[in-house]
């Protein structure tokens, strides 16, 4: 999603503000998202906690572990897949496609076609990335483990941070919520780079490229504004299968197809195809698909042995520290240095305090980073259990060291939410967008003046009743009858 819109001349470098005020439309582009993404990070929220349940109770356990093994589909294509496969291979792709159309929205018409507004997110999340798998590195050549699962920390799940912000209730500043949005958008590009170029054992070049024969005509269909979903779905399916089957991971096959979609409105448009589509994806994406993926991906013991090995053994205690401490710096440094080199200044309403606060938000990684675990160790069901719970602790330390920073500026946040959305005349329009509009001044000034006329009049009855009680009681204080003293 976007990121906060540069307000300044394209001249003025040094007058340039980081997390500026949104413009309009780009703020209800973001609102819209906000919304779509709070509701899947509640459910996301909702279904990890029912595996971690499921898997956890003795007398569910074996429940949980023969629904996720169970296997169907068609053999003869190589596609009878796990149910827990499925929901890595098969449901993942909604997710992908749906990034897929952000991205390539944030790149014709959102604030990422502009390089000088897009310095800011993209190297805030490639520092996002590098200092976490740094430190993860690091960690495992001191500790002797296994360097294999140096891009699990990477990842920032937008969801749950999302929902870590709707449960907290803070009123966090659209710019900041736009960065971390666009952030996000970012990171979920370089993941997909990450798992296309190194989770990629095999490559069957044949079968690849069928897929890519798929993606041609599935792009000529565009091209032709060819419409139907009973064209497109079979075609996508088709896609996916040989994208899966060539050795590439799958979800590869969601992002190129969401790429393809235009995403710029035409004469006589109100919304691009892309928008359209992905208004009506998303909510399967964030509603569906992600939640079943964490269903049968979180389903990790958590007894008091496992949770110990998270934080002795190097592996685990590697994903631990590159989201709790490799993502905030990261993220932090990488905004810091940004701003400091591009001569911008922060925004006169924010602190570096909240920026900080917000990189530590990025520090949840739950869907992408389960994905890349399983990934990176596959083939050691105990070290990917392991790593696993390992992305749990680190992303609950994040959520609460964030959920600690945010409230102690939750009064601020407030206050600067309360003018965002201030509409004294009742336009549908927030009153901070209009100051430039002379009519909006003039309506102003016409409901002041009714409002003075009202207050005047409310004082002249006022006055009256005053003197008309003086004279009823010309006495004095009467006693409890009401007579006269």
């Amino acid at each position: 999603m976007a990121a906060p819109r540069d307000t300044a001349s394209p001249t003025s470098r040094t007058g340039r503000k980081v997390f500026g005020r949104l413009s309009l439309p780009e703020r209800t582009v973001v609102a819209d998202a906000l919304r779509t993404e709070t509701v899947g990070g509640v459910l996301l929220l909702a279904a990890a906690v029912t595996a971690l349940i499921w898997a956890n109770i003795p007398a569910l356990r074996h429940g949980y572990e023969s629904v996720s093994d169970f296997h169907f589909g068609p053999a003869a294509v190589g596609l009878n897949l796990s149910v827990a496969h499925w929901a890595a291979d098969g449901l993942l792709a909604v997710f992908f496609f749906v990034a897929g159309i952000e991205l390539k929205r944030e790149l014709v018409a959102g604030d990422l076609r502009d390089p000088r507004a897009a310095v800011l997110p993209v190297v805030a999340a490639l520092c996002g990335m590098a200092v976490p798998a740094l430190v993860y590195t690091l960690t495992n050549l001191v500790g002797h483990g296994s360097t294999e699962g140096w891009a699990v920390p990477t990842a920032t799940d937008i969801a749950f941070a999302l929902a870590v912000l709707a449960v907290i209730g803070t009123a966090l500043p659209s710019a900041l919520r736009a960065f971390l949005l666009t952030l996000a958008v970012v990171d979920d590009l370089f993941a997909i780079l990450i798992i296309a170029v190194f989770f990629t054992d095999r490559i069957d070049f044949a079968v690849l490229g069928g897929a890519v024969a798929g993606l041609v005509v599935f792009w000529l269909l565009l091209r032709a504004r060819v419409r139907g979903w009973y064209v497109y779905v079979p075609l996508a399916v088709v896609v996916w299968a040989l994208m899966y089957n060539s050795g590439v991971h799958a979800t590869i096959a969601g992002v190129a197809m969401g790429l393809m979609l235009r995403c710029t409105t035409r004469e006589g448009e109100e919304h691009s195809p892309g928008e359209r589509i992905e208004h009506l994806v998303r909510p399967l994406s964030a509603g569906l698909a992600v939640p079943l993926f964490a269903l049968f991906s979180a389903g990790v013991s958590v007894s008091g042995g496992a949770l110990r090995d998270v934080f002795t053994r190097p592996e685990t205690l590697g994903v631990v520290l590159g989201l709790v401490v490799g993502k905030a710096l990261g993220i932090f440094g990488g905004t810091w240095l940004t701003a400091r080199f591009t001569r911008a200044s922060l925004s006169q309403d924010l602190a570096w305090a909240d920026v900080f606060a917000v990189s530590s938000l990025a520090g949840i990684g739950f869907t992408v980073s389960l994905l890349i675990g399983e990934l990176a160790f596959e083939g050691d069901a105990a070290l990917t259990d392991e790593v696993k719970a390992a992305v749990l602790s680190g992303s609950l330390i994040a959520a609460v060291c964030a959920t600690v920073l945010l409230k102690m500026r939750n009064a601020r946040y407030r206050k600067l939410w309360e003018d965002e959305e201030r509409d004294e005349d009742q336009d549908g329009i927030p009153d901070v967008y209009e100051q430039d509009d002379p009519a909006y001044h003039l309506r102003m000034a016409e409901i002041l003046e009714h409002k003075a006329a009202d207050h005047r009049r409310i004082a002249a009855e006022k006055a009256a009743a005053a003197r008309h009680g003086l004279q009823e009681v010309p006495g004095g204080a009467g006693d409890e009858d009401g007579r006269p003293a």
